[in-house]
């Protein structure tokens, strides 16, 4: 069955509370702690978003989410709130506990002082000046601790995190919107507007829990997009980020002219020329390339360097398949407009080089919605 909820997939399922039988205190209040968690989706890179909710006697004394920027932490806002309460109570975490010093001290060590009684945690930290140690500070402290309550909804809402630290690399969502005959545009090369207003909207939603929106000359030239999030109350804005070998775009673009707003950052080839691009607010990033394109692999953990977690990519065909060849991608969230083109319209997507039906890639459906007359699936690589 199609949900008819607009929003249901533009939040993920991580943050959704579960409302099936036989859910114990403790699933309750860590749900919580994941709703919680979400807020800071997009806004807390190179940290994870995390949510704590402290307990005390069945009721919630303290509760908090990992800050724009990624501090304060999650625990530090909860024990704020819950001031002297915090004593004897149980703190709900969704991520391991730091145990490092960094700007702070250790929030092992903040929940040890505020003299709980016991942390639960979703999930250890696989950061290694973390991957243990905080579980382990607040044992020796005489704190009980529960490991591993709702891991597999904690581990889905930060695999953005959880990629950079184990792989390297960024977790990477592909947009794509196309007809019922899998078109994205006409002949001439006409695309505004395939889908309606609610599945654009759903769009705007996805860019704000995403660290950085990314698109491509050719898209960029074709449409001359501001990637922001628009008409939904945005507190926020996405990092904005090209992807031009060449430099073709011009700084005049709409990306060029609002990169004083809303950071933008601009990934070039080692020869290619500013042509104004060094005279406005947008960040230049030399990226490796592999002949007049770039790297994609190793762009991507250029990217994941420099902190991104979480990436939608909003492009064309092409880009599409080749970040799907080069097995980047992680979800494909396909939005699908109930029209068709016909045969000369431009294709969803650009060759895959593939020979035999067995080498097809065949990602596993998360869940689709009904958005008006559009629909969303959303689909896991």
């Amino acid at each position: 069955m199609i949900s008819t909820n607009s929003s249901a997939n533009c939040v993920p399922a991580a943050a959704r509370k579960s409302d099936g039988p036989h859910v114990t205190e403790d699933e309750v209040h860590m749900s919580h702690a994941l709703a919680l968690a979400a807020r800071g989706l997009g806004r807390t890179w190179p940290n994870p978003a995390v949510g704590c909710v402290i307990v005390k006697q069945g009721r919630i004394v303290g509760r908090g989410w990992t800050q724009p920027g990624g501090r304060p932490h999650a625990e530090r806002m909860a024990l704020a709130q819950a001031a002297a309460q915090a004593e004897g109570a149980t703190a709900f975490v969704t991520l391991e506990p730091c145990a490092h010093h960094g700007r702070t001290s250790p929030c092992a060590e903040a929940l040890v002082a505020a003299r709980l009684s016991r942390v639960v945690t979703a999930q250890t930290d696989p950061d290694p000046r973390v991957s243990g140690r905080g579980h382990a500070i607040l044992r020796a402290a005489g704190l009980a601790v529960t490991e591993g309550v709702l891991e597999s909804r904690a581990r889905a809402l930060q695999a953005g995190f959880l990629k950079r630290i184990t792989e390297g690399l960024p977790f990477v969502t592909l947009k794509l919107a196309t007809t019922l005959d899998g078109r994205i545009a006409t002949a001439t090369g006409e695309s505004r507007w395939i889908t309606g207003p609610l599945a654009r909207r759903a769009v705007h939603q996805m860019r704000l829990i995403h660290d950085a929106v990314l698109t491509t000359s050719a898209t960029a030239l074709a449409d001359d997009p501001d990637l922001t999030a628009r008409d939904i109350g945005a507190s926020h804005q996405p990092l904005r980020i090209l992807a031009d070998s060449n430099l073709r775009v011009p700084a005049t673009s709409r990306l060029g002219q609002t990169a004083a707003l809303h950071p933008v950052w601009v990934l070039h080839g080692a020869k290619a020329k500013p042509k104004g691009w060094d005279q406005n607010a947008a960040r230049l990033i030399t990226a490796p390339t592999h002949g007049a394109h770039l790297d994609l692999p190793a762009t991507f953990r250029l990217l994941a360097a420099e902190g991104l977690t979480r990436i939608l990519i909003e492009a064309g065909g092409q880009f599409a398949a080749a970040l799907i060849r080069a097995k980047l991608v992680d979800e494909l969230a396909l939005f699908q407009a109930g029209c068709l083109i016909g045969g000369d319209g431009i294709p969803v997507l650009g060759p895959l080089g593939l020979t035999a039906l067995a080498d097809a890639p065949r990602p596993r459906l998360i869940d689709a919605t009904a958005l008006g007359p559009d629909t969303l699936t959303r689909w896991s690589f």
